[in-house]
């Protein structure tokens, strides 16, 4: 078994983290309540034990370097396990569990989240998920109140991001989906314009998908349908596909299982300019406990894996 450095300590972990959240060495110096030369003086203690460069300078402040950035998951997961330790054994034998509070977009984290949750379930069983599902903007004025610990969704507007950290996972489209048995599947070649002859099912116009699907249908030349329904309601919608001839545009996590099934078909369109940024969006000031750098982890293995298969085709 490999022994850590019994030069490392805490105070170097701490002050490397801080560090590395702030970008400056005076900012880091205040917010652990030490000087800056000291500051400075740990972290080049901690660079001579690892015989490497953890910072690298910039004209906005200092950033990790390849090495930093490696070392950093490995300490801040380190350092966040060991305060959950500490809170552990001070509830005076309680039973211990360490609550995650999740907010997830429906329309982008149906095919995501499932097994996330399942293989953190497996590695840590005392880890409780309180997952919280809504609109964007909804869940992150939650996230900035302290009520969540990350949304999982699309990249908001940037007025909406202000002291946040947005971290990319994959792109996602909207897919145009019917009925199996729909009559335009069995056309050659249709034209998107031919769905304003159905009943449409689209986001509502405060979804953040919605500009997207807008986007879509005037590039598309597509004219205003004799009918169409504002929900983001994907049982509804799925209810309504299945006794009506409406015509569906969604985000395509939320009907990839559809698709995959067969119980939804996808119609035949270029819908390459509606993909967006998919990821976590996280509170920029604040350090992840163990728990969240673990989901974390685990949600980057799942999307690497997501975006290696191939996307359902009709």
């Amino acid at each position: 078994m490999a022994v850590l450095d019994p030069r490392i300590k805490l105070r170097h972990l701490a002050c490397f983290l801080e560090v590395a959240r702030l970008g400056r060495v005076g900012r880091a110096a205040d917010e652990l309540h030490i000087t800056q030369p000291a500051v400075s003086k740990t972290i080049k203690e901690l660079e001579e034990v690892l015989n490497t460069k953890l910072f690298q300078r910039t004209a906005h402040g200092l950033v990790l370097s390849a090495a930093g950035a490696r070392f950093h998951a490995y300490a801040a997961s380190a350092l966040a396990a060991l305060q959950e330790g500490v809170a552990s054994v001070r509830r005076e034998g309680a039973l211990f569990e360490t609550m995650l509070r999740i907010g997830a977009l429906p329309t982008v984290a149906a095919r995501l989240l499932p097994e996330a949750v399942e293989e953190l379930g497996a590695l840590r069983p005392d880890v409780v998920v309180d997952l919280l599902s809504g609109p964007n903007r909804f869940l992150l004025e939650r996230l900035k109140a302290r009520e969540l610990d990350l949304v999982v969704g699309r990249l908001a507007d940037p007025d909406a991001m202000v002291g946040l950290a947005f971290e990319q996972l994959y792109t996602e489209p909207m897919r145009v989906v019917v009925h199996p048995d729909h009559p335009l599947l069995a056309e050659e070649n249709p034209l998107p314009a031919a769905i304003a002859r159905f009943p449409l099912i689209v986001p509502g116009r405060r979804d953040i998908t919605r500009p997207l699907v807008e986007r879509w249908l005037i590039a598309n030349r597509v004219p205003a349908p004799v009918r169409r329904i504002e929900t983001v309601s994907s049982d509804f919608a799925r209810a309504f596909l299945a006794r009506t001839q409406a015509v569906w545009i969604i985000s395509e996590g939320v009907v990839a299982p559809d698709l995959e099934r067969g119980t939804l078909a996808p119609l035949p369109f270029d819908t390459a300019i509606t993909a967006g940024p998919v990821g976590v969006t996280l509170r920029a000031d604040e350090r992840p406990s163990a728990a969240l750098v673990l989901f974390l982890s685990i949600l980057r293995c799942r999307a690497a894996a997501m975006r290696s298969r191939p996307a359902p085709t009709a």
